[in-house]
């Protein structure tokens, strides 16, 4: 990503541009705040079985952390790295990208100059081949509608990993029939997506609307419903390049 220019030049496909809008819909709200017993514990459920990945399944130890690459695609306010950061990431071996502008902004704000966060439709990033240890998005693919514009997008993640690297993937298995924007990401479709990757795959994170009402009774009942692995919407999956 070195070769990357302060912003992407190349023009927005269609469908970047669609979720632009449908973003655009969206009304502001708290739901996802992290004040909320039942975000914090979500995440950090989905932050521990990543960390255990690294480690059991990957292979890495806290001293591998620091020299790997990851880029980010879909950074958002750049959360993640910040996460990624405190796991012992060093900030200059951390990228973003991010397609709208007032996250973009508030990344750049909210992470170390030496994080950088390019603002553009990742699936025309001109990121180096084989060039990344760990290529992460979160919750990206279940707002793109358009099918070949997840093949496209998944198949310019694939290429900038290097081999030993892999893709780290957390998504949305099911859909949300109250929320058109979205689609869920079911597991064969991922192995679609990454049909050369091999796959290891955990079932994470109690469904949204289940854990606030469990939640507002006490914290603890997050576990409880938790340790039904059918009331789990999302995948984790580390998605390795041999």
């Amino acid at each position: 990503m070195e070769t990357m220019p302060n912003d992407l030049d190349p023009e927005p496909k269609a469908e970047a541009l669609a979720v632009a809008e449908r973003y655009a819909r969206r009304k502001p709200g708290d739901l996802y705040s992290i004040l909320r017993p039942e975000v914090v514990l979500s995440t950090q459920e989905w932050q521990r079985e990543m960390l255990f990945m690294f480690g059991s399944v990957c292979g890495y130890t806290q001293g591998d952390l620091r020299g790997l690459k990851l880029v980010d695609v879909g950074c958002g306010y750049g959360g993640h790295l910040l996460d990624f950061l405190r796991f012992g990431f060093a900030p200059q071996n951390l990228y973003g990208i991010e397609l709208l502008p007032e996250r973009v902004a508030g990344a750049r704000a909210g992470l170390p100059d030496a994080v950088k966060v390019y603002e553009g439709d990742a699936s025309t990033a001109d990121v180096a081949p084989a060039s990344r240890d760990i290529v992460f998005q979160s919750v990206v693919f279940s707002s793109l509608l358009d099918d070949a514009f997840q093949e496209d997008l998944a198949d310019r993640m694939w290429s900038w990993v290097r081999p030993g690297g892999g893709v780290l993937w957390y998504d949305f298995v099911y859909g949300n029939p109250s929320n058109s924007d979205v689609r869920g990401v079911p597991v064969q479709r991922v192995r679609a997506l990454f049909p050369n990757g091999r796959m290891t795959m955990r079932r994470v994170t109690l469904a949204p609307p289940i854990s606030r009402r469990v939640c507002r009774f006490h914290p603890a009942a997050y576990h409880l419903f938790n340790l039904m692995p059918f009331l789990r919407t999302h995948a984790l999956c580390w998605i390795a390049k041999d």
